[in-house]
């Protein structure tokens, strides 16, 4: 890593940590029931929600009223969502006309958003009207990731409680996380970003004289709506001179602020945070790149002031900074050495000028291969997915680190709510194999890890691992699944597999080399997306009905500190056994044996 990268990572993980713990406070005194100032602004509308709704947020729920609450909020944000795609040329705010979505993109696309995946087999700007981007998949942005902080909210509730029956109440916990937390944080953030240049209007965008006109053959469709074949077979064309570009715009600024704070990741334009009208200056690259793992830091924190050990918050903290750094290093050390096919071509002059800047294929000029690099780990080290570069350039290694990333679950701060209830499963684990080690029954935070917490935590650690293998060979044994990649060999199969991670981890990156809006990956990735989302999401509250059921241990000379720097190994271990190499003989057909070709 250049001196430049180091200072630009170091600037970056240090902002971080420094707003962790006053944001982790905030949080701990809303899911208290108390905001502090921002209460007294807001709590009538608060209180206001609950008469309309008919809400009463100090009954608390048991486990599976409050997983049933999840599932039902969730079916019917599922429903409206995927009407509105389907309906989106009957309905107001399209100004270019756009047409209703197909059943199995709108499908897909419904469950992407819905699960905080944000995987996009299309591009925004060219297929989804306003009312599809704002009303239907910016409003899932922020009650996806509201539900992810609810089960987290709820996990911790029952690791602080003592025998108690309930978890809290999910529609009370639904509420404060958007109105006290989302909002607010969203609203800065996109005021900030509009100020820097990204568009926020409702209106059409403009149209620009083009320099040069140019013209292209566009395709001749019949009564049916397909294209024309002549009496040879080949297409009829017709020639269409360009001299004018429609130049796109929207709510650009409020979609992107809470696609990186909600750890959602789905862009407006179909180049992401790659686009100049996503981010369009190097303070937008900085901030937007701060906001991703910016409340999974806090909830760290806040998890640790609500158990009453801020010694677990930290040392949380210092596994996944690690893990995050680490990550990042790598990532950007190969994309910073680039290809070394290219010193042997012969031309050593454009090779050393080719290589100077690093692996620039895919890159933003204005970003450069390591910032790209450093964008690249974090999104996918969270659920956030967001790109300013394209993975499907970056070299072997460069790429392995995001699929790694991925692969681990997504707990290196991860996403909001999910990565710390996903990094939690890990402790539980961690914890129940240190016990059986030394002989003794497991406890964490003064509650008994029995066999039962194992279990869920295997369910809810294990269930993506087999939809995404299980995935991944259906779509390379299947026409369908090959006929999508656009590369042979092992970089194709990196491409396939990157995907169903993508999918099963709720990330919603993608290598790019993959045309996935087909029948078959529109189909086959929606239903990995679900089995990833929600298969673990119930375990988890099963897990914070158990432990909030059981009374406290106290603590004795056996019990396992599990705060301490042998703990973080043991928890790192556990992280990597589970994560990388069950994945290990993937990565190996996919990046590693691309990196030996070279």
């Amino acid at each position: 890593m250049t001196s430049s990268s180091i200072v630009q990572l170091a600037l970056y993980v240090g902002a971080l940590l420094l707003l962790m713990k006053p944001l982790g406070l905030y949080m701990a005194r809303v899911y208290d029931g108390s905001p502090g100032r921002v209460g007294r602004i807001l709590g009538p509308v608060e209180r206001f929600i609950y008469r309309a709704s008919g809400i009463d947020p100090a009954h608390d729920m048991g486990w599976k009223t409050y997983a049933l609450a999840v599932l039902l909020f969730n079916f019917a944000g599922a429903l409206l969502l995927y009407a509105i795609l389907r309906l989106q040329n009957h309905l107001p705010l399209n100004p270019y006309g756009f047409g209703a979505i197909s059943p199995d993109l709108a499908f897909n696309t419904t469950v992407s958003f819905l699960t905080n995946t944000n995987w996009q087999s299309y591009s925004g700007e060219n297929v989804m009207s306003q009312l599809s981007q704002v009303t239907g998949l910016m409003v899932q942005h922020f009650v996806c990731a509201a539900s992810a902080m609810a089960v987290m909210v709820a996990l911790i509730r029952g690791l602080a409680r003592k025998q108690s029956g309930t978890i809290g109440n999910f529609w009370a916990d639904m509420v404060r996380t958007n109105l006290y937390i989302l909002l607010p944080l969203a609203l800065v953030l996109a005021v900030v970003l509009a100020q820097q240049g990204v568009p926020q209007t409702l209106g059409k965008g403009a149209t620009a004289t083009l320099l040069q006109p140019t013209s292209y053959d566009d395709p001749v469709l019949g009564p049916d709506g397909k294209p024309l074949n002549d009496s040879q077979g080949k297409p009829v064309t017709k020639k269409v001179e360009v001299k004018e570009q429609e130049i796109p715009t929207g709510p650009a600024a409020a979609f992107v602020a809470i696609k990186q704070l909600g750890s959602n990741g789905g862009g407006y334009y179909n180049a992401n945070s790659a686009h100049p009208f996503e981010n369009p200056t190097p303070l937008t690259n900085f901030l937007e790149l701060l906001v991703i793992p910016l409340l999974a830091a806090g909830s760290i924190y806040m998890f640790s002031r609500m158990v009453g050990d801020t010694r677990q918050g930290w040392a949380l903290t210092v596994t996944v900074t690690a893990l995050l750094v680490v990550g990042i290093a790598v990532a950007a050390w190969a994309e910073h050495a680039g290809n070394p096919k290219l010193t042997e071509l012969g031309v050593d002059q454009a090779a050393t000028s080719l290589q100077s800047g690093g692996n620039m294929e895919g890159k933003e000029l204005r970003v450069g291969a390591e910032m790209g690099a450093i964008w690249g780990v974090s999104a996918t080290a969270t659920s956030n997915g967001s790109v300013n570069s394209m993975h499907d350039s970056w070299t072997p290694l460069g790429g392995l680190v995001p699929l790694i990333m991925m692969d681990l679950g997504e707990v290196v701060f991860g996403g909001v709510g999910c990565g710390l209830y996903g990094l939690l499963l890990f402790v539980f684990v961690a914890v129940f194999i240190a016990g059986l080690m030394v002989g003794r029954t497991p406890e964490y935070l003064g509650k008994k890890i029995e066999s039962y917490e194992v279990k869920m935590a295997a369910i809810a650690l294990l269930t993506p691992v087999i939809a995404i293998l299980a995935g991944s060979a259906l779509a390379v044994v299947t026409a369908s699944g090959r006929a999508g990649v656009a590369n042979p060999g092992p970089h194709g199969f990196s491409e396939i597999f990157y995907a169903f991670s993508s999918a099963g981890q709720n990330n919603g990156s993608a290598f790019a080399g993959i045309n996935a809006n087909t029948p078959f990956y529109n189909t086959s990735l929606g239903i990995v997306i679900l089995f990833g989302r929600f298969w673990p999401m119930i375990p988890v509250l099963a897990i914070a009905g158990s432990v909030a059921a059981k009374k406290s241990v106290p603590v004795t000379a056996g019990t396992l500190p599990t705060h301490t720097p042998l703990f973080m190994v043991m928890l790192v271990s556990v992280i990597l056994i589970i994560g990388a190499l069950t994945y290990f003989p993937a990565l190996a057909l996919g990046p590693i044996v691309e990196h030996l070709m070279l």
